[in-house]
C-alpha cells in the first residue's frame, strides 16, 4: 500500500501503526499529490491511505486523488482520512462509483484494528464510510420540510446507517443480531420508503442511499 500525509508526525505514526499488520506492506509514503500519484504509478498497490488535504493546495487532494485513479489504476482502492465529517466530501468521493473506495474520520487511526479492516475491505473491492459522516448524513436530510426519512422506524434507520458502511446482509445481520431474512425486509421496506430502485449489488444500494440523504430540499 501506499501512504499520502503531509504531516510527518501523523505519517509515521500510522507507518508505525500498519508495520505491526504482516499483511499489509507499505511500499511508499509520501507528503503531497505529485509524489502520491508517481508512487501509486510505480508501485501499483491494492490500496492508498491518504489524507483529504495535502500540498500543494491543500484542497481536496486526497479526492483528486481517487478520481485521477479510478482512470489510471482502477484496481487500487482508496481510503481517505480527513478530520471532516462533512457529507459533501464523502459524495465527491463516491460520485464515481463506492467500489474500492472508503472516508473516515482521523480519529479512527487512534483504533490500528478499525484502521486497517476498513483497509482491507476497501483493497478487496468493497466500501467505507465513516459512521460520523452517515450520522450528519441522516440529520441533515432529517431537517429537510419534506423528509421521508421520518417514516422509517428505528430499527429501519439503524439498518440504513449500516449499508452506508458498506456492509452486506450478513454482515449487518451479525452486527445488529438479527436473522439475516429479517434484514431482508427491512431493506425492501426501506427502499420502498424511499422511493429508490432495488439494486442486488449492495455499493450500488449504498451509494443510492447516500445521494438521497445529501439531497437538497425540493425548492
Amino acid at each position: 500500500m501506499v501512504l499520502a500525509e503531509d504531516n510527518y508526525l501523523v505519517r509515521e505514526g500510522v507507518r508505525r501503526l500498519l508495520a505491526t499488520e504482516p499483511d499489509l506492506e507499505l511500499v511508499a509514503a509520501c507528503g503531497d499529490l505529485p509524489t502520491h500519484l508517481a508512487a501509486v504509478e510505480a508501485e501499483r498497490p491494492d490500496v492508498v491511505l491518504t489524507d483529504i488535504r495535502m500540498p500543494p493546495d491543500g484542497v481536496d487532494e486526497g479526492i483528486q486523488a481517487a478520481s485521477h485513479l479510478r482512470d489510471t489504476s482502477p484496481a487500487t482502492g482508496v481510503v481517505v482520512l480527513s478530520q471532516y465529517a462533512e457529507p459533501r466530501y464523502a459524495l465527491a468521493l463516491l460520485e464515481r462509483g463506492m467500489e474500492g473506495r472508503g472516508y473516515l474520520l482521523k480519529e479512527r487511526v487512534e483504533d490500528v484494528t478499525e484502521l486497517t479492516e476498513a483497509l482491507r475491505t476497501v483493497a478487496a473491492g468493497g466500501s467505507v464510510i465513516d459512521p460520523k459522516v452517515v450520522e450528519a448524513l441522516v440529520a441533515a436530510r432529517s431537517r429537510a420540510e419534506r423528509a421521508p426519512l421520518d417514516e422509517l422506524t428505528p430499527r429501519e434507520r439503524e439498518i440504513l446507517g449500516e449499508m452506508a458502511q458498506g456492509k452486506n446482509n450478513a454482515a449487518i445481520a451479525d452486527s445488529l443480531v438479527l436473522a439475516e431474512r429479517s434484514v431482508e425486509k427491512h431493506i425492501h421496506s426501506i427502499f420502498l420508503k424511499l422511493g429508490l430502485t432495488w439494486e442486488d449489488n449492495v455499493h450500488r444500494r449504498v451509494k443510492a442511499v447516500l445521494l438521497y440523504l445529501a439531497e437538497e430540499p425540493s425548492s
